[in-house]
C-alpha cells in the first residue's frame, strides 16, 4: 500500500534511473539548484574542422550558446570555468575567450591537468584564474598542420594571428608581452620544439595564472565576487 502523499521511488528499472547509472555511475543525483554554472573544457577546442571520432572535444559551437543562456539567465550569479584542454582550433579558441570575457557576471577559471596552447588564452579570461599545483601549461607559437603555402602572405597572416593572441594573453592577465614572447619562443624545454611548459607555481610567478589553488579556493573566489556585484 503506498501512501499517496509521498512520491513513489522510481523503480531500478525505470528509463531515468538507468540513463543516470550510465552516464554518472549514480542512482540518484542530489537535488541542489546553485546560481553558478559549471563549464568544462576538456580535450581539444574543436572549431572549423571536425577532429576525428576518437578525439575529445570541446565544441566550440556547443559552448557559445551555453556562454549567452549564462548572461540573460537572471538566476545564474556566476561562471566557473574548469579546463583541462591540450588547445586546439586557434579562433574558436579565442572566440570563447572573448565572449567569456565580455561576460557581465562574475567568472572564474581553475586549470585542472592542463591549459595548454589557445587554452591559455580561456584560463586567462576570466575574472580570476586559478591552477592546481600538478596541472601545467604550454606556451608555444601558433602551429598549422596539412598544406601551407610558403608565400610572404602565410607568415603575415600567422604573425598577425599570433599577435591577437598575444596581446588578449597580455591584457587579461598579470604577465609582461615581452615576457611572455620569451617563454613562447624559448628553446630547450621542449623535446624537439619551441616554447616553455609552465607547472602550476610557475604560472602564477610570471603572472600568467592569477593564484595557486584547487575547487574549494575557486568557488571561495567566485562567491566573493558575486557578493562585490550585489
Amino acid at each position: 500500500m503506498t501512501d499517496n502523499n509521498l512520491p513513489e521511488k522510481p523503480e531500478a528499472g525505470e528509463p531515468g534511473t538507468l540513463e543516470n547509472i550510465r552516464e554518472l555511475g549514480q542512482m540518484e543525483i542530489p537535488a541542489f539548484k546553485s546560481d553558478i554554472h559549471c563549464l568544462t573544457l576538456g580535450g581539444q577546442i574543436e572549431g572549423h574542422l571536425v577532429l576525428p571520432p576518437q578525439n575529445k572535444t570541446s565544441k566550440y559551437e556547443h559552448i557559445m550558446p551555453q556562454l549567452v543562456a549564462v548572461e540573460e539567465n537572471p538566476e545564474i550569479r556566476g561562471l566557473l570555468i574548469i579546463l583541462n584542454t591540450l588547445g586546439g582550433d586557434v579562433e574558436a579558441g579565442l572566440a570563447l575567450a572573448e565572449m567569456i570575457a565580455s561576460l557581465s557576471k562574475p567568472t572564474v577559471s581553475i586549470v585542472m591537468g592542463g591549459g595548454h596552447s589557445i587554452g591559455v588564452s580561456v584560463a586567462v579570461s576570466a575574472n580570476r584564474s586559478f591552477i592546481v599545483p600538478s596541472a601545467t601549461m604550454t606556451i608555444h607559437p601558433i602551429r598549422l598542420s596539412g598544406l601551407v603555402l610558403s608565400i610572404p602572405q602565410t607568415y603575415e597572416y600567422l604573425d598577425k594571428m599570433q599577435d591577437r593572441v598575444v596581446k588578449f594573453i597580455v591584457e587579461h592577465s598579470g604577465i609582461r608581452e615581452e615576457r611572455f614572447r620569451e617563454l613562447m619562443f624559448r628553446t630547450g624545454d621542449l623535446a624537439r620544439d619551441i616554447g616553455t611548459v609552465l607547472v602550476g607555481n610557475e604560472a602564477v610567478e610570471c603572472g600568467l595564472i592569477d593564484e595557486l589553488g584547487g575547487l574549494k579556493e575557486a568557488i571561495a573566489c567566485l562567491r566573493s565576487l558575486k557578493g562585490e556585484g550585489q
